[in-house]
């Protein structure tokens, strides 16, 4: 399984259609954790399992997406409904319920990746305004194989930031 994880676009559409371009058909799912600011019908957006995020004002996505890609559990959400800037406990809990074997959020626009309980969870960053130690604009790639889940984060002009490159053990919580 390959998925792309991008957050926190917030109008920017350049760089969203950038990344149709190149791995739309190259993965199994493109998403997107909220802050577009866009309109659910914008063509930028589509094709993206897309959350609202603090900023998408009036938008039509919903608030979290659980979604099955590949035999894999996949919980979506912006973050700021669950106080993530605070803890991620409560993303834990709510992974916990679901059987995620994923949790991908965003709001924090500040990058990183972790398993806990079995789940990964993943901020991929802002690809326009990130924040701390990580001054580039980035997105996430995971792909998921047998031999257990690689992640890697890259900019936006498609780098590999190679020193936060993680392997994580493969294990299935559905």
């Amino acid at each position: 399984m390959k998925l792309l994880v991008v957050s926190d676009s917030h109008h920017e559409r350049d760089c969203l259609i950038h990344l149709k371009e190149k791995y739309e058909g190259e993965v199994d799912a493109m998403i997107h954790c909220g802050d577009s600011e866009l309109e659910k019908d914008d063509p930028a957006i589509q094709g993206f399992h897309t959350v609202r995020g603090n900023c998408d004002f009036g938008s039509d996505f919903p608030n979290d997406w659980v979604g099955e890609v590949d035999g894999y559990r996949v919980f979506t959400t912006h973050g700021h409904l669950y106080n993530i800037k605070m803890t991620l406990m409560n993303l834990r809990y709510r992974a916990r319920e679901l059987n995620a074997d994923f949790v991908f959020f965003g709001h924090s626009h500040e990058l990183g990746v972790d398993m806990l309980d079995n789940t990964i969870i993943l901020n991929p960053g802002s690809i326009s305004l990130p924040r701390g130690r990580i001054h580039e604009k980035t997105y996430a790639l995971i792909d998921a194989t047998d031999d257990g889940v690689k992640v890697r984060f890259m900019t936006i002009d498609d780098k590999e930031l190679t020193d936060l490159t993680q392997t994580f053990p493969l294990v299935k919580n559905n």
